[in-house]
């Protein structure tokens, strides 16, 4: 009887799979600006929403910049984006945001050689446990500390070239989140701790775009935080082997491709007339509500000052108005 309902819920899946693959279509190309002249930084531009997100920027005429850890990866996607589009102008640096260091080395050489940039893509992210060489939360310095010391080593840059925008891929994770800045960085504990930790990073991630929107008010640099919806990419490498088997099926059942993925980063990149939506949350290419902790202006100012300290930073903008409406 078992082993009859195991092969029924296994036809089930199969049947669905082929179904739902069947009927489901590709999303219309949208029409993007042309971007010649423009130069973008993609961080994890060697695989999945990363890669995907330089391939269109590409395709529009930017000069796109892949950053990312590793060199043979970065240099393979640089040589397939621009066999693809035709653009010479796509290049690899490396930078890995598991060291503060590589990312002061990172933005030095960027800023020596490459005069403008228009668009800051923090793509990259972790899901895994342990530490980094700096002492902190690998996912969470990855994903928040080393993104926010990249892009205040870039704003300089970035203000200089604007019309400019930093795009940062959160996640509806967020909801789950929590976060302490007394306690920022530190790996955390418990039975879920590596799901935890990275709820917490894509939390920090919203609350980043929004202080940093009140910051920049008045310049022309926007900034927006995205939910990519659920893609099925290497993220979660880094899950337990237990669970690979279970998880990996529904994620190439359900999840998004890494180029539906790359969708709403893309909008908030390059879609004309979002600046009044500048700090604000955007899932399927429109603005959205994020959980309440995400709207806590108290929370994002104290984020960021906690994220100035724990990556040595002293600060560069005015103080934070003492509230924003919505």
């Amino acid at each position: 009887m078992c082993s009859a309902l195991l092969l029924g819920a296994a036809l089930l899946l199969g049947l669905y799979a082929l179904v739902s693959r069947g009927l489901r279509r590709p999303a219309p190309p949208r029409a993007r600006p042309p971007l010649r002249g423009r130069t973008a930084i993609v961080t994890g531009g060697s695989g999945g929403i990363g890669a995907a997100t330089a391939l269109e920027l590409a395709r529009c005429g930017a000069r796109v910049i892949l950053a990312a850890r590793s060199a043979p990866r970065g240099e393979a996607a640089a040589r397939r984006i621009r066999t693809e589009t035709g653009n010479a102008e796509v290049r690899f640096m490396h930078l890995d945001l598991a060291s503060l260091r590589s990312v002061r080395a990172f933005a030095s050489a960027f800023l020596r050689e490459e005069p403008h940039l228009h668009l800051l893509i923090n793509n990259a992210g972790v899901s895994a446990g342990g530490r980094t060489e700096d002492g902190y939360g690998l996912t969470f310095q990855v994903n928040h500390l080393g993104h926010f010391l990249l892009t205040q080593l870039l704003l300089e840059r970035l203000q200089r070239s604007a019309p400019s925008r930093v795009v940062i891929v959160a996640s509806r994770a967020h909801c789950s989140g929590r976060l302490d800045p007394a306690a920022l960085g530190r790996p955390v504990r418990g039975a879920l701790q590596t799901f935890q930790a990275y709820c917490d990073s894509k939390l920090a991630n919203v609350l980043h775009a929004r202080e940093l929107a009140t910051r920049l008010q008045g310049t022309d640099v926007t900034c927006y935080a995205v939910h990519p919806g659920f893609v099925n990419t290497e993220l979660f490498r880094h899950l337990p082997r237990w669970l690979k088997p279970l998880f990996v099926p529904l994620a190439w059942l359900f999840f998004r491709t890494a180029a539906e993925g790359a969708e709403t980063p893309l909008h908030c990149a390059t879609q004309e007339g979002l600046e009044r939506f500048s700090g604000r949350y955007f899932a399927d290419c429109r603005p959205q509500e994020p959980w309440p902790p995400g709207r806590d202006d108290g929370l994002a100012r104290a984020l960021w000052e906690a994220s100035e300290r724990l990556v040595g930073l002293v600060p560069h903008l005015p103080p934070a108005p003492a509230a924003r409406g919505q």
